[in-house]
């Protein structure tokens, strides 16, 4: 590609939108260009603006340290600059709503982290190696929005990447029942121990809204497009426990499962260890070669040792065994700021270039 494609970040000031400054630096499709943020941060260069907030542990690159935050409100401001934008903001959901679908209406296509559009009936909400074909939906919202080249695609909730993907890749055995308890990193609620000192030494068991998602998101996932939207599955029947543990990164998932045509353990971990998407088809930049690795120790995944795996793109699983009530259990495990956050989102942005929905304007 000789011209980089040039980027907003909307929301490029907290944590999320941190993690999109940090994995498009020497991006090779992708380049920022501009950065959005709250009226407070308006009017300041991008390192003064999170000066005494930037959460990772690398340092704020060279690259976006002079660039002058923008105010995200100003829509046909920023969106003049860019060929496409990254929206990762923290408002309420019909102000995120408003705000991304007068992105898309300037001819801005809009990949979104939030969750505020997720079941809009048009919007495909997308993990690249499993659902792609639902990007087809975009030119039934292209019409509603009225635009040709705008539109809004979202990543789904960070905590389904650690099951998700070993359930898809198992789908022609038919799961019926599925029961999956999520033991989620704090970076998921954009802290960090400073910022909350409570989680030292501790579990709480409850995540705001997060059980609903948990249970819902994967039957979108698995949905079908007819009609111009994304029609939900009705099967597995799956319900979900969410807990914070005290962990910087990584979500991790004790699953069980049962299929209506129940397949041994090595048909499961053939089917996981020759599981490939979309982006691996492709070979888009961010894709793991790996997309899911299963290890044998009996003490892994552990999410200290093994959420980088493959550039924090990869999942991966172990203890998979049979169970006495459900026909096997094993455990998951994902990075929920990369592969579950901003990461999944550049791939998202990445399948959409490679498939000729986002162009340079």
């Amino acid at each position: 590609m000789t011209q980089k494609l040039k980027v907003g970040i909307v929301g490029g000031t907290g944590m999320v939108g941190q993690r999109f400054v940090q994995l498009l630096n020497g991006h090779p499709w992708f380049e920022v260009t501009s950065i959005a943020a709250s009226s407070g941060s308006a009017g300041k260069t991008y390192e003064e603006a999170v000066r005494n907030r930037w959460k990772l542990a690398d340092p704020i690159p060279d690259s976006v340290r002079n660039i002058v935050v923008q105010d995200a409100s100003k829509v046909e401001q920023v969106a003049a600059d860019v060929d496409f934008i990254f929206c990762a903001v923290d408002m309420k959901k019909n102000e995120i709503q408003a705000l991304e679908e007068a992105y898309a209406k300037t001819g801005t296509p809009v990949v979104s982290n939030n969750s505020a559009h997720r079941w809009t009936p048009d919007v495909p909400m997308v993990i690249p190696e499993i659902n792609p074909g639902h990007l087809e939906v975009i030119a039934a919202q292209r019409k509603r929005l009225g635009t040709t080249t705008g539109f809004i695609a979202v990543k789904p909730n960070c905590s389904i990447q650690s099951y998700v993907p070993m359930l898809n890749a198992l789908l022609e055995f038919k799961p019926t029942k599925v029961v999956a308890s999520t033991y989620q990193a704090i970076s998921g609620a954009g802290k960090n121990f400073s910022d909350w000192p409570e989680m030292l030494d501790n579990v709480i068991p409850y995540i705001g809204g997060e059980e609903e998602k948990s249970e819902q998101e994967p039957l979108r996932i698995w949905g079908s497009v007819a009609g111009g939207e994304i029609v939900k599955a009705n099967a597995p029947l799956i319900t979900t426990q969410c807990i914070r543990v005290p962990v910087t990164d990584g979500h991790l998932a004790t699953v069980f499962v049962s299929f209506e045509n129940k397949p041994s353990k090595e048909e499961i971990l053939e089917r996981w260890r020759t599981f490939r998407g979309r982006p691996q088809e492709l070979g888009l930049p961010s894709a793991p070669k790996q997309f899911i690795t299963y290890f044998e120790e009996e003490n892994r995944p552990q999410t200290k040792l093994d959420r980088d795996l493959e550039r924090g793109m990869g999942v991966s699983a172990g203890r998979l065994r049979e169970d006495s009530l459900y026909d096997y259990k094993f455990v998951g495990l994902s990075h929920n700021t990369l592969r579950g956050a901003a990461g999944g989102a550049v791939l998202i942005a990445e399948l959409l270039k490679a498939e000729g929905y986002i162009q340079a304007k």
